[in-house]
């Protein structure tokens, strides 16, 4: 949706996440919010809302980028005045709505007039019947198809959001045609946590999800940028794979399993051979770091997944939030336990703080979603990475880890 360059993260974010109102239209599956048909009580009124907005360039110059989320952003009373107040004090504004009848072309062209140039949009799968079946809602599917196509007709600056879990995974390389062929820019995959109605799914294995970040790689060298929530350590992959560009075949190099396989061959078959450089984001943002999430009543979040609060934009400042918190100083240093403490990429990746939190209650924890075990002390080596044999996608082993050749 944006471009993650600039600031100094321990002084400011580069984005701030406002869940502008949980009013939603639809119940999603993986959702981690319960949204409901209208307001809850406490939602910041217009005065709440627009003295938080003014409270964002006390973080100095970049102003953070505002993405107005919910629920529905187009549910929010008084969307319009409130994205004007931002534009006016120079904070970018990209929006994250639901494609429901109120995505409309007039919607759209006075979004546009007020000076959003961004928008995400949720995919999640590659055919009406897994898309509909996660969002509940039948004809999602086509009614998403139809949004992002007039979204990028009115030249907006267009991120496919997907999440990733059992249900949908093995399309991962058909969204991947879509997000190309509707001219996306960006492709965020977030990699589910078990919050909220998602406790009900089935997340990848951690072998899995080595699979998934190389087929990512792969899937980025066709012109649009490719990002992860929730799934840093994909960027720990990025960082083995251009390191080792000349490896001719990343299933030997890295032991893949029989997703990748599946998936590097299918996004071949159906976009042929990659013509461009490899465009996976890799900005060492986190839950906390370079990220901060506003609820809808104005509790202040390290992101939406990670559910403690830290303070109140009612009664303080969201710029003092971010930068005295503990927690968030904690985070921002990598001061983490277990296989994040002692890894070389703690800083670089440090894990899904949310789901370190979703599975042991402990924010500094490890992230169970990752493959990889760090070397004695942390120490990095030269060494190519692998993955043991035994990791397989149909007898997915929930204690499947990568390591590096030669690694102990």
């Amino acid at each position: 949706m944006i471009a993650l360059t600039g600031p100094d993260l321990d002084r400011r974010p580069l984005i701030v996440f406002w869940e502008s109102t949980k009013a939603c239209p639809l119940s999603c599956r993986h959702c981690r919010a319960s949204a409901i048909s209208g307001p809850l009580p406490g939602e910041l009124s217009r005065e709440e809302a627009q003295r938080f907005l003014g409270t964002l360039t006390g973080f100095g110059e970049p102003n953070p980028v505002l993405v107005v989320t919910g629920g529905d952003a187009l549910m929010r009373d008084g969307l319009d005045e409130l994205v004007r107040t931002a534009r006016g004090l120079g904070v970018p504004v990209a929006l994250s709505p639901t494609v429901s009848p109120l995505l409309t072309a007039g919607r759209i062209t006075a979004l546009q007039r007020l000076g959003v140039k961004a928008v995400s949009i949720s995919l999640d799968g590659a055919s009406p019947e897994t898309h509909d079946g996660i969002r509940q809602k039948r004809g999602h599917f086509e009614a998403t198809l139809r949004a992002l196509r007039l979204l990028r007709e009115r030249g907006f600056t267009v991120q496919v959001n997907t999440v990733v879990m059992h249900e949908n995974v093995g399309e991962l390389a058909r969204v991947a045609r879509i997000v190309k062929e509707a001219g996306a820019a960006v492709w965020e995959v977030f990699f589910l946590i078990r919050l909220g109605r998602g406790k009900e799914l089935a997340e990848p294995s951690p072998a899995e999800n080595e699979d998934i970040c190389h087929f990512l790689f792969d899937a980025s060298r066709y012109g649009f940028v490719v990002r992860t929530v929730e799934g840093p350590f994909f960027r720990r992959v990025v960082a083995w794979r251009k390191s080792d560009a000349e490896a001719a075949d990343p299933v030997a190099e890295y032991r893949l399993g029989r997703l990748y396989k599946a998936l590097s061959g299918e996004l071949r078959e159906r976009l042929g051979e990659p013509a461009a450089e490899a465009r996976a984001h890799t900005k060492a943002t986190r839950d906390g770091r370079g990220i901060v999430f506003v609820a809808h009543d104005g509790s202040v979040y390290p992101a939406g997944f990670l559910p403690l609060p830290l303070g109140n934009v009612k009664t303080e400042s969201v710029v003092e939030i971010y930068r005295e918190s503990a927690l968030l100083r904690d985070i921002r240093a990598a001061r983490f336990r277990g296989r994040c403490g002692s890894c070389e990429y703690a800083d670089a990746c440090g894990g899904s703080r949310a789901r370190a939190y979703a599975a042991f209650g402990d924010p500094l924890g490890e992230d169970p979603a990752c493959a990889y075990v760090p070397r004695l002390g942390g120490q990095s080596t030269s060494a190519s990475p692998r993955r043991p044999a035994s990791a397989a996608l149909q007898s997915p082993a929930p204690d499947a880890v990568a390591t590096r050749k030669g690694a102990a």
